[in-house]
Parts: C-alpha cells; sequence; structure tokens
C-alpha cells in the first residue's frame, strides 16, 4: 500500500513539474509573439513642395580677359623703357621710345622733297600766269591787226597778218602747256606728301605703346637692346612687355558632356573664389561648341569684372551651373528612393501606421531631394534611412526626421 501510494505521489509531482514547465514554455512563446508583433521604429520624412535645382559645381583658373606680347613696328635700339613688371597702364600710353637714327634723315629728306615739290608747283602756277598774260597781248594785237585788214583790205600786210596770228597761237598752246607742266607738279606733291606722311608713320612707330588698359606681366627688354620690327615675317623679333587686361576676367571652367544641352549664353552665375572666400557675379559669355576627344567636356568661359583688381590671374574660383530648377516642385529625399529597371520606388508610412510601396515618376533630381511628378502627395510619410530593411504591409512606428536641403543650407549661409 505504501509502494502504491509513494507512485501515486511521484506520479502527481512528475505532472506538476510538467504543468510548470509547459506554463513557462508557452509564457515565453507567448512573450515572443507579443514582442515580434511590436511595432518597429522607422524614420520618415514629409513630401513637401519647395524649390528644387538640378546643378553641378565646376572648378576653374581665372585668365586674362586679353593678353598680347607687345612689339615694335620698327627695328631699332631701345631710348627709353617707362614701365616694369606690375605698372598699370592706360590704352595710348607710352611704354618705351626707339632710337632709330636713318629714320630721322629720312624724315628730314621727306620734308625736303615735299618743299621741292611745293616750290614746283608755285613756279608751275606763276608760268600759267605769265603765260595767259602774253596769249592775252598776242591776241588783242591780233585781233585788231584783223579787224583793221577787214576794214581797210591791203591796209596790213599778210605776212604781218600771219606772224600775229602765229604768236597768238604759240602763247595758246604755251598755256596749255604749263598747265600740264601744274599738274604733274602736283602729282609730285601728293607723292612727296604720302612719302612724308609714310617716314613719319614710322616714326611714330619709335613709340611704342599700349593698345588696351592693362597690366605689366612681363618685360623683356632694357634700355639699349636691339628691337626687331615685329613685322617682319623672316625675324624672330623679341617684344617688349607682356600686357594684360586684368579689369575684367575669364573663369575657364570645363562643362561634362551630360550638361552641354543645358548650357546657355548670358546665364549668370555666382562665382566663389577659394582664396578669398569670396563671392562674385559672373556672366556664361562664350562655350566652344565643341567637346574635347580626351576629356569629354566643352570649354566655356565665363566673363567675371574685376574694377578693383582683387581677382588675379591663376585663381582658382568654384561656380555653380544651375541646368533645371523648379521653384514649386514635389519633393522627396534621395535616400528614400529605390532605384530600379522601372525608374523608382518608395516605401510609405500609411494612416494605419502599415508600410506601402510606392511606384514613383522622377522629374528633376539634386544632391538631396528630387522631383516627384506621380505616385506620391504631399504630407506622405516616407522611409528614409534603409529602406531594405522594411517590408510592405510590415506595421511600423513613424518616427519624424527634420531634413535641411543643400538649397536651404545655402540660404543659410
Amino acid at each position: 500500500m505504501n509502494a502504491k501510494r509513494k507512485i501515486v505521489v511521484i506520479g502527481a509531482i512528475a505532472v506538476v513539474v510538467c504543468l510548470v514547465f509547459l506554463v513557462r514554455v508557452m509564457t515565453k512563446t507567448a512573450q515572443a509573439d507579443l514582442k515580434d508583433d511590436a511595432p518597429r521604429p522607422a524614420a520618415v520624412a514629409l513630401v513637401k513642395h519647395r524649390p528644387i535645382a538640378n546643378a553641378i559645381t565646376l572648378t576653374g583658373a581665372f585668365r586674362p580677359y586679353q593678353q598680347v606680347d607687345v612689339h615694335a613696328k620698327v627695328a631699332g635700339y631701345i631710348k627709353h623703357i617707362y614701365v616694369d613688371y606690375g605698372d598699370q597702364v592706360k590704352s595710348g600710353q607710352t611704354l618705351a621710345i626707339l632710337e632709330v637714327p636713318e629714320l630721322s634723315a629720312q624724315v628730314a629728306g621727306a620734308k625736303a622733297g615735299l618743299k621741292r615739290a611745293q616750290d614746283s608747283v608755285t613756279k608751275a602756277k606763276s608760268d600759267i600766269q605769265s603765260a595767259e598774260s602774253i596769249h592775252a597781248a598776242y591776241h588783242s594785237a591780233y585781233s585788231r591787226l584783223k579787224q583793221a585788214s577787214e576794214a581797210r583790205p591791203g591796209l596790213i600786210a599778210e605776212q604781218e597778218l600771219d606772224d600775229s596770228m602765229a604768236k597768238d597761237k604759240d602763247s595758246e598752246a604755251k598755256i596749255d602747256s604749263d598747265k600740264a607742266a601744274l599738274s604733274e607738279a602736283e602729282s609730285q606733291l601728293a607723292v612727296a606728301q604720302a612719302e612724308l606722311e609714310r617716314v613719319m608713320a614710322l616714326e611714330d612707330y619709335t613709340h611704342v605703346t599700349a593698345p588696351f588698359s592693362g597690366v605689366i606681366t612681363k618685360r623683356y627688354a632694357d634700355t639699349g637692346t636691339m628691337i626687331q620690327a615685329g613685322t617682319a615675317s623672316d625675324t624672330q623679333s623679341m617684344p617688349v612687355v607682356q600686357l594684360a587686361e586684368w579689369s575684367r576676367l575669364r573663369l575657364v571652367v570645363p562643362i561634362p558632356e551630360a550638361a552641354v544641352p543645358s548650357i546657355r549664353l548670358g546665364t549668370v552665375v555666382r562665382v566663389h573664389v577659394i582664396a578669398l572666400n569670396r563671392d562674385f557675379e559672373g556672366k556664361v559669355a562664350r562655350f566652344a561648341d565643341a567637346l574635347n576627344d580626351e576629356t569629354r567636356t566643352m570649354h566655356t568661359e565665363i566673363d567675371v569684372e574685376n574694377p578693383d583688381g582683387t581677382l588675379k590671374d591663376g585663381m582658382y574660383a568654384e561656380t555653380k551651373l544651375v541646368l533645371q530648377a523648379d521653384n514649386n516642385a514635389l519633393a522627396v529625399p534621395i535616400q528614400a528612393l529605390v532605384l530600379n529597371s522601372k525608374g523608382a520606388t518608395v516605401l510609405i508610412v500609411n494612416d494605419q501606421g502599415r508600410v506601402e510601396q510606392r511606384q514613383v515618376k522622377l522629374g528633376i533630381q539634386g544632391s538631396d531631394e528630387a522631383q516627384v511628378l506621380g505616385g506620391l502627395s504631399e504630407n506622405n510619410r516616407v522611409i528614409i534611412g534603409d529602406p531594405s530593411g522594411f517590408h510592405d504591409g510590415e506595421r511600423v512606428q513613424a518616427k519624424l526626421q527634420p531634413t535641411i536641403t543643400a538649397a536651404e543650407e545655402e540660404g543659410e549661409k
């Protein structure tokens, strides 16, 4: 009897232990199920209307608007040079004077030739006046003799009448001859005048002047240096100085092939000079309209005014070129997008707190946001961060995250 009672007690204890174990297992399972069903937190951002732009930032270096080596137009020795490195000069200002002794002699000879031609013209005019006076006298004498002969035939001998007529004709021909001589003398005067102007122009070329206002960036010659004429094609002439225009500079930037169709002449851009930490206004002034075969970029120049000379040749600068823009675009953060073969999808948290996948159509894509043309509405909550960690239909707890776009950051600056 005792043995049976022991067996019953042991069995009862075993049943109680099994029940306790079963209850603990079921409790843990229920807790695990409750834990698994608890919503996970999800960082979300609101879809809003805001300005959006697709822009590229390019770096380039400033170059002078104009830069030339100034040559002399005649050969000679430097007599005086008035400028040096860094000097600012005005258009037409004398930079140097050449000494050309033989040119001075040519000017003197041309002036003498002009004087001689002028004297010849004066003499020719005087000869014409004299010939006209003589002709007038001979013509009057012949006219009187002819009238007397006609009034009283036989009164004047025919020989005398013929001699008077011959003198009248000869004096008239002399006028024509003197007029021809005057015309030749005037032609010689014109030749002499042209020659004088030519040599005086050459003499003016001994003054080497600035073709435009700018800064002397190099000086090649000193006093006494022999300079060859810059117009001689068979000699390697040495420049006097190098002149650069810095009142306006060219910012040279390479435009990527993808951005080339969006470049427009006259576009106003902001240029940030790194060394000065300052912004300047520039304008797209010219571009090559062709791509470089090696870099696949297009040479583009932005003009920047530099009236006070703050900017220097060779300084680096950054410029942002806006390719597309919309001031009231429905924008979604880039980090919310999952790109696929059909375009892009986003995960939104609906009003029931469930994850819902949406296919969206994109427009302008900026650096941190993209324009949504379809698939979303304003104030939709999109999951940002790592959307791939969530699945469609999952219950989540939305945590709204503040977002600051690049445009807003730029506006704050």
